[in-house]
């Protein structure tokens, strides 16, 4: 990881540390950002807090109905084949 953009700043009596404006604006950062803050071996990472829980695939695999004929893996490749075939016919 190279470090592009170097600073300094100060731990506030309440554990406030304020971002130097150039980082904030380089990540596109404002206020009100919720951030993650994670504990390295090199220091602490900052990084944006994603805006939507953690999920495992198994979380969601269900919540898509379908309706129809079940397709075999051979079908699924004859109809890759199929549209790639039409999609690039004219290369």
């Amino acid at each position: 990881m190279t470090l592009t953009n170097k600073s300094s700043t100060v731990v506030s009596t309440k554990g406030q540390v304020i971002l130097p404006k150039a980082i904030r604006e380089s990540k596109g950062w404002r206020a009100g950002q919720k951030l993650v803050v994670e504990e390295t071996r090199e220091g602490i990472l900052l990084r944006p807090a994603s805006p939507f829980p953690p999920t495992e695939p198994k979380d969601v695999f269900g919540s898509l109905s379908h309706h129809g004929k079940r397709l075999s893996d051979e079908d699924i490749e004859k109809a890759l084949r199929a549209a790639a075939k039409r999609r690039y016919a004219g290369d």
